[in-house]
């Protein structure tokens, strides 16, 4: 994020705030992940292939007796999503993408993302716990959330973040039009659920800020 805790702009343009050596670490942990998530906003937007960019890392995985990728996942109310998004691509057999949706639009989601994805019934409205819950079914033990402000804010305010990576980028936005880190809401801050600053890194010109967050009860996600 920018230093005044915007994810973008509010162009059509993306704006890039990492640096190059923290897109290389955010493809290890990539790497190191089952799955990764993004909430269908990102993927209208951002358009993202959320695929592991380093050939030896994806050669180690499958020398795990895993499959190159992490399985993608997305989360949506609608299921409005385009099936020509890079999102849903397949460069190797076995491949899995997965697509929460709320039971009401799950329906109209599997006609139109037939061939796709597998499209899975989460609850009316979308429950993260249900989500949560069938990806641990699946064997995804870590799962990596990428964004964008929507899914940040739903997974925190549900306390079912164990860790936040905070990258901060020498710049200001200053556009209250933009994506923030997160939306406004309510989040556990109490002493109880005061976040561990588990370390720091410089990357470049950007800041690394690991914290882990306490486990918080949460039992649905605003529709």
């Amino acid at each position: 994020m920018s230093v005044d805790g915007y994810l973008d702009d509010a162009t059509h343009k993306r704006l890039i705030l990492s640096s190059d050596a923290d897109l290389d670490r955010v493809d290890e942990v990539r790497a190191n992940a089952d799955a990764i998530l993004v909430g269908a906003t990102t993927i209208r937007r951002d358009n993202p292939w959320l695929r592991i960019r380093s050939a030896a890392r994806r050669e180690a995985r499958q020398a795990r007796g895993e499959l190159a990728d992490p399985v993608r996942v997305t989360i949506t109310r609608s299921g409005k999503l385009d099936p020509s998004a890079r999102f849903f691509s397949r460069s190797a057999p076995g491949e899995t993408v997965l697509v929460y949706v709320a039971d009401s639009a799950a329906g109209e989601a599997a006609a139109r993302l037939a061939g796709a994805a597998s499209v899975l019934e989460a609850g009316d409205p979308l429950s993260l716990p249900l989500v949560l819950g069938d990806l641990a079914g699946r064997g995804v033990r870590r799962l990596l959330v990428e964004g964008g402000s929507t899914v940040h804010t739903q997974f925190l305010q549900a306390g079912l973040a164990d860790e936040l990576h905070l990258v901060v980028a020498p710049v200001f936005v200053g556009d209250p039009a933009a994506p923030r880190l997160v939306g406004p809401g309510r989040y556990p801050h109490d002493a109880a659920h005061r976040m561990h600053l588990a370390g720091t890194e410089q990357l470049g010109d950007v800041a690394l800020l690991r914290y882990r967050l306490a486990a918080a009860p949460g039992a649905s996600v605003p529709g």
